[in-house]
Order: C-alpha cells, then sequence, then structure tokens
C-alpha cells in the first residue's frame, strides 16, 4: 500500500510539472513530495496519540523541505505541492483527492478555538502561489484559487477565484473533473488590475460629484433668481 501510493505521488508530480523528466529525479529532488512522506509517518503517528512524536516528525519534515504540515491536518491522495516553500497547512485543515498546491500557500485559521478552524479542500482544487486561505470553511470540487489571493468564505465547485479578498472571476468550471491542468490557478480570462480598478472607481466618484455639484449650482442660482423676479414682476 505504501508503494502503491508513493507511485501515484509520482506519477503525479511528472503528470503536472513539465520539468520532472524521471522518476527517480522526482523521488530525490521535489521538496514536495518529501514533505507528503514526513506527513504521513507524522500523522500515522497522531493518530495512534503518540502526539510528540508526530509533532518532532513534522517538524523535521519542516526543516528538510521549508514545507508546515501539521500532522492533524488530513490529506487524501495524489497531493502536488509544487515548489513548496512557505507552504502551511493548519491542523483542522482536510484536503481532499488530487489537490494542487503552490509556494507560500496558507491554509490558515483565524480563531483561537481547538475544533474546526483550517479550510477544507475538496477534490481538484487548485491553490496558486502565495494564496491565503482563512477559516473554516469549505473550498469546493474544481474551485481555482489565483495567485496571492486571500480568500475568506466558501467558494463554491469550480469557481475562479482572484483578488484581496478573493472574489470569482469568470464562468465557473462546474464539478465534473476539468481535463485541462491550470498551472498556478490562475484563468486565462483577463485578471483585472487592481490599481486600475481603482482609479476607475475614483473617476466615477469625482463624475458623480460634479454632477451634484452642477445641480446644487443650478437650484442656488434659482433662488437667489427668485427675489429679483419678484422685484421687476412688482
Amino acid at each position: 500500500m505504501v508503494l502503491k501510493n508513493l507511485r501515484e505521488e509520482i506519477e503525479t508530480v511528472l503528470k503536472h510539472d513539465p520539468a520532472a523528466r524521471s522518476a527517480i529525479e522526482v523521488a530525490l529532488c521535489y521538496p514536495g513530495l518529501h514533505a507528503v512522506l514526513f506527513y504521513r509517518l507524522a500523522h500515522w503517528l497522531w493518530m495512534r496519540r503518540w502526539l510528540v512524536l508526530g509533532r518532532f516528525v513534522s517538524y523535521l519534515g519542516r526543516m528538510v523541505t521549508g514545507i508546515e504540515i501539521h500532522p492533524g491536518a488530513r490529506i487524501g491522495r495524489r497531493l502536488f505541492i509544487d515548489h513548496g516553500v512557505g507552504v502551511v497547512i493548519g491542523e483542522t485543515a482536510e484536503i481532499g483527492d488530487d489537490v494542487t498546491l503552490y509556494q507560500g500557500v496558507t491554509l490558515g485559521g483565524t480563531s483561537l478555538d481547538r475544533g474546526k478552524r483550517h479550510p477544507t479542500l475538496e477534490n481538484g482544487v487548485i491553490v496558486g502561489a502565495g494564496a491565503k486561505i482563512l477559516g473554516g470553511f469549505t473550498v469546493r470540487e474544481n474551485a481555482r484559487i489565483g495567485a496571492n489571493a486571500v480568500v475568506l468564505a466558501e467558494v463554491p465547485a469550480g469557481a475562479a477565484m482572484v483578488g484581496i479578498p478573493a472574489k470569482a472571476l469568470g464562468p465557473k468550471l462546474g464539478a465534473q473533473p476539468v481535463s485541462e491542468f491550470l498551472p498556478y490557478g490562475t484563468p486565462r480570462e483577463e485578471v483585472p488590475d487592481p490599481q486600475a480598478r481603482a482609479l476607475e472607481t475614483l473617476a466615477a466618484e469625482m463624475a458623480e460629484l460634479r454632477g451634484r455639484l452642477d445641480e446644487l449650482e443650478r437650484e442656488l442660482g434659482e433662488k437667489r433668481g427668485e427675489p429679483m423676479l419678484k422685484k421687476v414682476s412688482g
């Protein structure tokens, strides 16, 4: 079983990373794979209540790979962590099958409660570099989280999320398996420039204020003209 799972992990890397040339290269040189192996052992110890030893194995994994996975997290099959440095997966995080995480991803919590405080990623989710998913909600099947997005609420199946805070972009891919892999979770639709969007919003607000100012000046002019009209008519 262990060898079968290891074979699956290596095949997943070969499938999704064109830089990988061979299984032996992946086995020796890919920290994402090593981090998952450290996690499997640490989780095995954790589930048998060898908590300190499980944390220690997890700590060794972080020292070797730069990837921190709490042994209490629950991770499915064929997790692909590409590059990986800076990835943090919290204690109550849950990850389904065929999930991809890039460097700098955080599956974090926003509560000090010991209950469910980290996110759940369903099957097929891709999380781009530097993205932060914070809270005990669910990112539904086949969702795509763009690079550096900050996700603070539940994500529908197949949604592409970008921005801070993250918002859905473009049509949903749906809950069915997606044939095309989407590197870094970034959709091909044009991602709006946040600075340009802020300038557009500012320009719209200025136009609205200019219109209101013109209206006030017109009303003031009419009020000033009323006594003159009365005096002339008298």
